[in-house]
This record gives structure tokens, sequence and C-alpha cells, in this order.
């Protein structure tokens, strides 16, 4: 998901101060005064909700906790350790004085900018580091000693990989008696003191090389090798217009495969090293690659593993090849009709060198734990079961065979997105709640999984966090309870859960519903829908929302505004899920629709004939569809950096929900296919160097509307990537709502004094 940058309230506030004399304040919502009260409430809610942890931190010993809270005086850092009340972890008076030094300019005590904060034990006590100013650093505050490190590492764009190194890499025995590499696009092996050296394979070429990654066999006997057969690199050109360090316009580039591209493929190889002979394994079980991945020898050296993942998402095997026959099996299989949800489902973990294997699995519906025999493949019993989902697996224990892991929906009444903790024995028995409150927890768990800090909450219950007894989930010390006083003098709305049956009737859609603070039940609001409804997630807030204010910012304008997760988004069955399978312009739009009028029925000033429907990427993909696909029901929208074309974006994330190959499906998903379709009034957003989505998803979307003869705005943002458009796109973005929904000219901007 992407996040947008807020409104600045300060300067808003000054501006709209200065010119509301001069503008009328005819009709309800969208008036001068509403713009001022939604920067105002921004002001007043920004970091005003007091004692909510957040980066919580163990020491490495599990002795003490530490994390951040804003109190009145601003961000402060705590620690806690089950025997004394929790106090303030350092003086960061000090801290502040010398890191402000180091960066010549000023840093305030309790504004400290501390990012990847971590903390650790010295010899002096002790110890933070911390990135600031482009370096990390170490500070003792014991001592005041504050050390520079090293300079950060550059960021990386989305897709950026590491190029393989084909030779040069020397790769030690773990007896340290040989050395490995890759030369010529071949396997080599010499004495680590000598210099005799020896081929190991002759099938290396140019185009089909030996990776440098190469892996040894713990008895030292033994190597792996991959040889891997280039594909041609899909390129995406990005023009950036104002480049800041010269006048002319400059292309990048990026590596970016895009669903249907060939892709690399991987042909592993066993060597024995003092025979010097050369083991190719078959591939019957692995031929059509998207991956071939995780290759780890057994401790004993019999066998080394892989994972393999069918081209489609529809087959992922567990695979071992035997060290001493070089013979290849499948020890776990999966196939789904539709899709296997790899990047956030599966889990694996091998027990006891692999006599017995713990793995993560949609196959009865619903997403759950299993034990293999790893010896025979055959599964031994299914440990966790139910209308439930396990979410992650924290920690597996083989000295006690216990499992730790997060679920959903086992708690009947619930919100069944709402995350507790429990650990369960490996053969399912002594399944043990460690959350009973009903809320969402987030837990963070010390080294050694003893205890636990949970912060809970719901959207619609602030938080309090506790440290809990990892083994039965008792509380051993209440830590902080959130302070919205603030909140509540600027007259917050709490914002409403609210569920309704979907659009077979029966399965429950949930969503919230946030109002305005000067929210009349007796007015007619219209409604916009924030709308994400990419298959990899869900993405209605559970926890308490301190920080995500821009629906509430945007309801104080005049707006009700909802968001909805319906069928086709994950966390739920796998029914649930399937929905969007080869149909993402589905979007879960049926559930929603229904979500909305029923909210409407059991609240009048919910206004129907008035609904509005915003997003970005996945999200923007389905609000320009909100207006094009159901336009008698969004009249409408704002769409940033959408995927409008499924073939146009990324290949891994497409091709898990629409498959591969590519067909007739991917046109049938495409938004332009609908161009002619527009009624209502739409907005196109999109960052000229966007490296997530291709821009021309957008741009071809434009086109097509041109071509249909229809009337739409588009916003390009110079400079800008994977965006909402930050200040500018967010004034954008409610200025189209004001002016379409509530018929209303939003302030005259270009009228106010330069800044």
């Amino acid at each position: 998901m992407t996040f947008f940058r807020l409104l600045h309230p300060a300067p808003l506030v000054a501006l709209l101060t200065g010119i509301f004399s001069a503008t009328s304040s005819h009709g309800q919502g969208g008036q001068l005064a509403d713009y001022q009260r939604s920067t105002t409430l921004h002001k007043q809610l920004y970091h005003t909700a007091y004692h909510i942890p957040s980066q919580v931190s163990w020491q490495p010993d599990g002795q003490a906790v530490y994390y951040a809270i804003y109190t009145p005086k601003g961000q402060e850092y705590w620690q806690a350790d089950g025997t004394q009340p929790p106090r303030p972890a350092f003086d960061p008076a000090p801290l502040a004085a010398k890191l402000g030094a180091a960066l010549k300019q000023p840093v305030q005590p309790y504004q400290l900018p501390l990012g990847n904060l971590k903390f650790n034990s010295g010899a002096a006590g002790l110890l933070l580091t911390f990135a600031a100013g482009g370096h990390e650093w170490e500070y003792a505050p014991a001592t005041t000693t504050l050390r520079q490190l090293r300079k950060q590492s550059e960021g990386r764009y989305w897709n950026q990989r590491d190029d393989q190194d084909e030779s040069g890499r020397l790769v030690y025995s773990p007896d340290s008696a040989w050395v490995a590499y890759t030369k010529n696009y071949n396997v080599y092996v010499r004495p680590a003191k000598g210099k005799d050296e020896t081929p190991l394979s002759f099938d290396g070429a140019a185009n089909d090389y030996y990776a440098s990654n190469l892996q040894w066999s713990p008895d030292s006997k033994k190597l792996v090798g991959i040889r891997i057969r280039r594909n041609a690199p899909h390129t995406l050109y990005l023009l950036r217009s104002s480049p800041p360090d010269q006048l002319q316009p400059k292309l990048e580039t990026r590596p970016y495969p895009k669903p249907g591209d060939v892709l690399p493929q991987e042909q592993p190889s066993l060597f024995w090293v003092a025979e010097k002979k050369q083991i190719p394994l078959s591939n019957s079980l692995f031929a059509q690659q998207f991956s071939l991945s995780r290759p780890e020898w057994r401790k004993d050296s019999r066998a080394v593993t892989f994972e393999y993942n069918e081209r489609g998402h529809q087959v992922f095997r567990v695979l071992e090849a035997d060290a001493a026959t070089g013979r290849v099996r499948p020890l776990i299989e999966e196939r789904s009709p539709t899709f296997i949800t790899y990047s956030s489902k599966l889990f694996r973990h091998d027990v006891a060198d692999g006599q017995e294997i713990i793995w993560l699995s949609e196959r009865d519906g619903w997403n759950h734990l299993y034990r293999y025999d790893g010896r025979t493949g055959k599964v031994k019993n299914q440990i966790t079961k139910g209308p439930w989902v396990v979410r992650q697996v924290l920690h597996v224990d083989e000295a006690a065979r216990t499992i730790l892991f997060a679920a959903s929906g086992r708690d009947a009444g619930q919100d069944p997105y709402l995350v507790h903790y429990y650990h369960v024995n490996f053969d399912g028995s002594h399944l043990t709640a460690l959350t009973p409150e009903n809320a969402n927890h987030a837990a963070t768990f010390s080294p050694d999984y003893r205890r636990f800090v949970d912060v809970y909450s719901r959207v619609d219950l602030p938080p309090v966090a506790v440290l809990r007894d990892a083994a039965t989930g008792a509380v051993v010390q209440p830590l902080e309870r959130a302070d919205l006083t603030a909140w509540q003098q600027a007259g917050w709305q709490t914002p409403e859960v609210f569920s309704a049956k979907g659009r077979d009737g029966q399965t429950d859609i949930w969503g919230i519903i946030v109002r305005p603070t000067n929210f009349d039940p007796k007015r007619q609001y219209p409604v916009i829908e924030n709308i994400y409804a990419g298959p990899h997630d869900s993405f209605v807030p559970k926890t308490f929302m301190s920080s995500n204010l821009a629906m509430h910012e945007l309801a104080e304008l005049g707006f009700v505004v909802v968001q909805i997760d319906g069928m086709g988004t994950s966390n739920r069955s796998k029914a649930f899920h399937d929905v969007c399978w080869k149909d993402l312009k589905d979007a879960g739009f049926p559930d929603r629709i229904k979500w909305l009028q029923a909210a409407a029925q059991r609240y009048p000033a919910l206004d129907l004939s008035r609904v509005g429907i915003y997003g970005t990427s996945a999200g923007g993909q389905s609000a320009a569809g909100g207006v094009l696909l159901h336009p008698d029901f969004y009249k409408v929208a704002v769409a940033s950096c959408g995927c409008h074309d499924n073939r146009l974006d990324k290949m891994w994330w497409n091709e898990q929900w629409m498959g591969y190959p590519i067909g007739p499906h991917y046109a049938a998903c495409a938004n332009a296919t609908y161009a002619n379709q527009l009624r209502g009034n739409l907005l196109l957003m999109v960052g000229e160097m966007d490296d997530n989505v291709d821009p021309a998803s957008t741009y071809q979307l434009a086109d097509a509307l041109i071509k249909a003869n229809k009337d739409f705005e588009l916003v390009t943002l110079p400079n800008q990537g994977h965006t909402s458009g930050g200040d500018f796109g967010e004034r954008k973005r409610r200025d189209f709502f004001v002016r379409h929904l509530l018929k209303q000219n939003p302030p005259a901007w270009n009228e106010l004094p330069a800044e």
C-alpha cells in the first residue's frame, strides 16, 4: 500500500484564515471553514494521542524492553523489565546536544531523529544504535559518548536486485581445505593452500553460466552449483522532466519483468569434489520455473533441499536431492486450481535436520499448520484446524515441540481480522490463547520467547500495552494506556466498525465508517470510499488510527468516509480469496456496494446518490474501475498511480493473481477496455518516475479515454515516483471531491499570497 503525506497544518491554517472573510460560506460542506477545520484537526490530532508504544525493542539478553511514546513533552523513550514501574530509558538532552553538534543543526531532546533504533548491551551498559543524517551511530547514555559508525547504505528502488557475480568470489569449504569459485562461466576448486585448480564443470557459457553462490556440504566433500540460463531483460524507461542538477530532461531505466516475459532458468548440479565428478540433477520436477530457491544442505550432508515455484503459481514443491545418487524427490507438494499465495502464506521449518517439517498450507480451505515426516514426505498430522487462519509463525521450539503463531478469526463474535497469539504442540494438542482481549494484538517477543509486549487496540478502542508471559499469556506488568484527552477536546469522532452481508447473502464483509467532528445525523452526506483491493492482504485498519488521519481530515470537509475489505482480498478463507483469480477488476465491488447499501439503510445520513472513490496503485486501478464498471453507483473517482492494465505492471504481483500464460482475461481486466463507459468524473494522477507501476499504465488509460471522447482530468507529478501526490496530490483529491460531490468551489488557491 501507499501512504500519502498530509498537508502541513500551520501554513495552510494561516493562509486560509487570511482569506476567510473574502470567501462565501453558502451551502453545507466544502467551504473554507471546513478546509480550515480539517487542517486544524490534523494539527490537533498529530502526535497528541499520548502513551501509545511504538518502536518496541528488546535488549538482546531479554532482560529489558524499550519503547517510544509521545507525551506532552514530545517523543520519549521508556524501558520496562517486569520488576519495576516503567521509567525513562535515558536522558535525551545530552544525546540531542551531541547529535546536533555532529550534524551541525539543532536537534531537540524530545524530537530526536532516530531511525532504525536498536537497544544493545555493552561494557558501559546500555548502547543505542540508530540512523541519522545519512550515517549510523552508536550512543552510550552512561558516558554520553556518541560515535559515528558508518555511512548508511543507499536506498534501492523496489525491483532492484544484486547482479549475479559470475566469477572471482572464493567460497571456502567448512573444513577450510578447499576453495570453490567460478571462472570462465564454470565451477572450479583448488586446495586452500595450493594453486592447482580443477574444473568441475564444462557446460557453462556466457548466456548459460554457473553463479558464484556455490554451497559446500557440511562434510566438505560435495558442492552444489547452479547454472543460470539468461533471459532477455525487460527495461522500463522513465523520463525525468525536471532533474535538479540540469536543465535538460534525463532518461532513466530500470530492469522490470512484466507478465509473460521470459525468466532466467536455473539448473542445479551436484559435484563430488574428490572424485571430480559432476552429477546434473534431473529437472523433471522443476522444469517450468518461476523460481528455484532456498538451496540448503542437510547437516549430515545426506541431501540438499530446494523450493520450486512453478510459473503460474499453481504448483509449489519442496524438493530433496540425494547427495549420494543425485535423485530428486518431492518432500512436499502444493497444488491449486487457482493460485498458491507463495509471497505470504507459505512457511517451512525443518525439525531435527529434516526429520520432520512444519508446513503452512491452505489445502483445506483455510491457512493452517501441518507436520510432515521429513524422511517419507507423508503428513503426520494437521496441527491447526477450523474456519480461521494462521497469519504468521513466529517461533518453532524444537526442544519443547511447540509452535508460537499469530492467527485471526478463531474467536466467535469478533471481527475475523483481529490478530491474536497462540502456541500449540506439534501434535495439535494444547492450543493455548495468549491474548484474550477482543482487540487487534501486536506482539513483540523477547529474544528467548519467554515474554512479550502486547499492544492491543481496535479503531474504536484506544491502545493498551502490557508485558505478558509467553507460556500462559498472563499479564506480568501493565505498561501504558492511551491518553486521548487532546483528541476528545478536538471533537474527534470514533470510527465505527460496521459489517454487512456480501454478494452471497451469507459472508460478513467488514469495514469502518469515519464521520466529521460536526456530524449531524439529520443531514445528508456524500460518501467517499478509500479503496485498496490488492489480493496480497486485507487493508481496513484494525488497530487504533493514531497516525492515519487522512480519512478524518477528508471527512471534515463534509463527507462520510469508509473503507471496506471485499471478497478477493486476503486473511479469510481460500474461497473468499479466490474471487480475485484472473479477475482483478472484480475488486470486491459487489460486496462493497452491498455493504454501503446496508450502512445507508441503518444510517440515512449516508447519501448513496453521491458516492466517490479514491485509491493508489492497485487502489488506483480499482478507483478508476469504480466509475468505469459501476457508473450507476460510483459518481466520482480519483485514481493515483493506478495499475490500470495488469499486462503493464510487474510480473511477480500480477501473475500471482492473474495467472500464466497471458490470456484474454488480462485485457478483460484492463480499465482502458471500458473507457467508453465513463459517465462520472475521473481524476488520474501519476508520478513520472514511478518504477513500481509503469506510468504508461495511466497514460494508456488516458489515451483510451481521449479516443472515446470522454472528459477527465490528468495530473502528472514531475520527479515523483509511486505516490498519491504528497501535499499537492492531497489538495487536488480533496478539491475534486468538493467540486463534484458537494457542487462547491474549493478555495481559490492561486489567489493566496505566495509563501
